[in-house]
């Protein structure tokens, strides 16, 4: 975390400048002074209020969080609640929104990813988005089926945004969106009652007639 009195016009500045210089060399050649470089700062703001490039990649990935937080949190507020399959969709939406597809925030990702596994402060903020997604999904599932059936098709579910997510971060064609929430839907469809899929699908046809009159 920055240290008490970082400017806060100077945080978005440090935050960009990380995912640009990673996007651009890799965290390994992004060196404190390349990002300062890119933010138009002094190297030793970043060394002072972050202890250096592991504290601003911390605080760069908790930007990004907070962003994906709010992506799916915009999605449900528009979601009736009692509309379980959308509220789903609306979660799976979320994580595959545009600003979590752009270039240099996929990359951010991937180092992130790959340096939570030896870093315990990047590993502790892992931990808890995996346990927000799992909330998310269980909270909505927990409508429609019991809590044990809730917990397993929300790791399902969960398994399917990251490993759609992790194979189009290293395509050359980048991450399909619609084919990653396509196929998350026929999981559900699989998983879901009969009843509540046929609903959703009711629910789809009004919608289209409304569309088309």
């Amino acid at each position: 975390m920055p240290k008490v009195g970082m400017p806060e016009i100077r945080k978005p500045q440090l935050i960009n400048a990380t995912m640009e210089a990673v996007n651009d060399a890799g965290l390994h050649k992004a060196s404190v002074a390349m990002i300062a470089k890119y933010a138009g700062v002094s190297p030793a703001i970043i060394n002072h209020y972050f202890g250096g490039k592991d504290g601003l990649l911390e605080e760069t990935m908790r930007s990004v969080l907070k962003e994906l937080s709010a992506a799916i949190s915009k999605r449900l507020k528009k979601v009736e609640r009692d509309n379980v399959v959308e509220r789903l969709i609306a979660v799976v939406e979320g994580n595959f929104d545009p600003k979590q597809l752009d270039s240099k925030v996929v990359k951010t990702w991937l180092t992130f990813w790959s340096h939570s596994m030896h870093k315990p402060q990047l590993h502790r903020l892992q931990r808890v988005n995996e346990q927000r997604l799992l909330s998310y999904l269980r909270y909505e599932l927990k409508q429609v089926v019991s809590h044990e059936e809730a917990a397993f098709i929300a790791q399902g579910v969960a398994a399917l945004i990251d490993g759609i997510w992790l194979r189009g971060a290293l395509s050359p064609n980048g991450i399909d969106k619609e084919l990653a929430e396509h196929l998350i839907l026929d999981y559900l469809r699989l998983k879901l009652p009969e009843a509540v899929w046929q609903e959703y699908l009711d629910g789809k046809s009004d919608k289209s007639r409304k569309m088309m009159t």
